[in-house]
């Protein structure tokens, strides 16, 4: 399986590949659950550190490890997961 920061890169800088929609989902320690978001909501640590910021439901930015995104979907069709 490729590592999910392989992959968010590749999204980001292959641009033939990063047509489409993507959402990715992570698990929401506190809502002990799934939650996706699009990929062009989210925020990668300048640096290229291990971790993005993603907005929630108030509009309030939170850090979030790339350890915790379980899915990957691109266009509506499920392309990585890890459980």
């Amino acid at each position: 399986m490729q590592p999910i920061h392989e992959l968010l890169s590749r999204i980001r800088w292959d641009r033939e590949f990063g047509r489409g929609a993507f959402v990715i989902g992570y698990y929401d320690r506190v809502q002990a659950r799934i939650i996706r978001v699009a990929f062009s909501e989210m925020v990668f640590e300048p640096g290229g550190g291990r971790g993005l910021q993603v907005m929630d439901e108030e509009g309030v930015f939170h850090s979030l490890p790339l350890h915790r995104i379980r899915e990957v979907y691109k266009d509506g069709e499920l392309i990585w997961r890890r459980e």
